[in-house]
């Protein structure tokens, strides 16, 4: 499976995780990006946990509770598409998880060890698509989207935030 093409997502607002997505196939980002994304996260210090680099800003935390909720999320979607599911899948408002999420009460530790284990899960649905599953597509947050580009997505949406944690927490 290649790359996702025109009209499998959204140009605006998914292009770009698309892009920062290593790889000419699911199976290649995975690769790429898997071990490595586990590695950077370990190597946040616990202390670091409920650091914010501006007010009203996300703690490291908070933070990496959204990229697991989303991951979830875009899996879900991936999952319900390639199982040929016919109906719409809603959206979410990042922000409103966000805010009613735990993060805050639970340790940094806590939400590296979750982490991983929905990476790994992730990457074993992933693995186990096949190309004409990876090929269908369906409606989420009112657009057209294919399996493929999900797999880019996630990726790339944890390549995003990985920049943002070097670049503002760490």
């Amino acid at each position: 499976m290649a790359r996702p093409v025109s009209g499998t997502f959204h140009p605006i607002y998914q292009q770009r995780y698309i892009d920062a997505a290593i790889g000419e196939s699911p199976i290649e980002v995975i690769a790429n990006h898997s071990t490595a994304f586990i590695i950077f996260v370990n190597s946040i210090p616990e202390e670091k946990g409920d650091y914010s680099y501006a007010e009203g800003k996300w703690t490291v935390k908070q933070l990496l509770q959204h990229i697991i909720d989303t991951e979830r999320i875009f899996t879900y979607r991936a999952l319900c598409i390639s199982r040929g599911e016919p109906l719409p899948l809603p959206g979410f408002d990042e922000n409103s998880y966000a805010l009613n999420a735990p993060a805050s009460h639970r340790t940094l530790a806590s939400l590296k060890e979750e982490f991983a284990f929905v990476r790994q899960a992730t990457d074993i649905l992933i693995k186990s698509f096949t190309n004409e599953q990876l090929n269908r597509k369906g409606v989420a947050s009112n657009y057209v989207i294919s399996v493929n580009a999900l797999c880019f997505i996630i990726f790339g949406h944890i390549v995003h935030h990985q920049k943002i944690l070097q670049e503002r927490y760490l």
